[in-house]
């Protein structure tokens, strides 16, 4: 993954063509590219911290600092009354991070292996949330298809918001306190190299900020782009913006699975899509709130479908704690067929 670092070039050269009234086209895939590196040096500074802990601790770690990526992006969206780009891009994170990211950190870990082993009921618990968090997406969509009109939905994406929290706060006791023990992976033959924390939280800092900024370019020059090239926001949203803003789980949970630390790269993975569905994405319709415009928790049905169908897969793929190669090609080739549906849907 070391080659993701040379990426990094793109960050100044993103920054001189937006002073110098660059096309919008390249200030889009050239703040695309910056974003990409600076969220490998968030995960990587991430996974320094998070090696010091148990599979529980790290997932988390991993996926919070992953995810605040796609939260600065969304959030500069919502600013830009962006609704339709932000709620694509959270279909595209949950579907990302369970079929693409998953997938890859299965065959990564299982190419020369005959299976990969994690705990069943850790893996299954973050699996349930993972329905839930889908129950609480359908339920709106019915309701528009009752007849409810937006103002309606916009009034229950409020208390449904704060109950998907509250789901995610009780999945975080279950994980970190009440059951523990569930998530402590045996890592007493794994060697780390020594971590600087502090080093750690100033890379996470400078990085942060660095992809707000390029945040603020990549998200100013969609709407161009949609003109220029003719793609709906929905494609970009779910299959740019959601990699983009993925990109550090990418990195951390292959690496973890190519180690053969599966416990802790299923945790990135599906921690990472539980917290997006069940925190993120809830969290932003709150946020919404303080903008002109309001996000409901209302997606299309093409959205709602394969979030649905991603995730059912996904519970068959692990629920007998164990992994392999194949599993992986087909989370990756279900995550194709869904790429080529929405680039054709307008």
């Amino acid at each position: 993954m070391k080659f993701l670092s040379y990426l990094l070039i793109f960050v100044p050269i993103t920054i001189i063509a937006k002073f110098m009234g660059a096309p919008e086209v390249f200030l889009f895939f050239g703040s695309a590219l910056a974003i990409v590196p600076l969220a490998k040096f968030m995960g990587e500074a991430t996974e320094g911290i998070a090696s010091k802990t148990n599979a529980a601790v790290g997932g988390l770690l991993n996926a919070t600092f992953g995810n605040a990526t796609e939260l600065i992006i969304s959030i500069i969206a919502l600013s830009h009354g962006l609704i339709g780009v932000v709620q694509a891009s959270i279909t595209g994170s949950i579907i990302g991070n369970i079929l693409l990211v998953l997938g890859m950190s299965m065959i990564a870990g299982g190419w020369k292996r005959d299976r990969q082993t994690f705990q069943k009921t850790a893996a299954l618990a973050s699996a349930s949330t993972l329905l839930l968090a889908c129950i609480a997406l359908v339920i709106p969509a019915i309701f528009s298809a009752g007849g409810g009109t937006l103002e309606d939905i916009s009034h229950l994406s409020v208390p449904v918001a704060i109950i998907m929290i509250i789901g995610y706060i009780a999945m975080l006791a279950f994980s970190l306190i009440t059951h523990k023990h569930l998530y402590t992976e045996e890592v007493a033959h794994v060697e780390h190299a020594p971590s600087n924390t502090k080093r750690n939280i100033l890379v996470l800092l400078g990085s942060t900020l660095a992809v707000a900024w390029m945040s603020e370019i990549l998200v100013g020059a969609i709407e161009p782009m949609v003109q220029t090239l003719g793609w709906s926001e929905l494609f970009i949203g779910v299959i740019f913006v959601a990699i983009i803003g993925n990109a550090a789980e990418h990195a951390s949970a292959i690496t973890m699975a190519m180690k053969n630390r599966m416990d802790l790269a299923l945790q990135i993975a599906i921690g990472s899509t539980v917290q997006i569905a069940m925190l993120v994405a809830p969290l932003l319709v709150l946020i919404s709130l303080l903008f002109p415009v309001h996000m409901p928790l209302l997606f299309t049905t093409l959205e709602v479908g394969v979030i649905l169908f991603s995730v059912l897969i996904a519970n068959l793929v692990i629920q007998d704690g164990e992994s392999n190669w194949l599993e992986g090609v087909q989370l990756i080739l279900t995550y194709i067929i869904i790429g080529i549906a929405f680039f054709f849907f307008h």
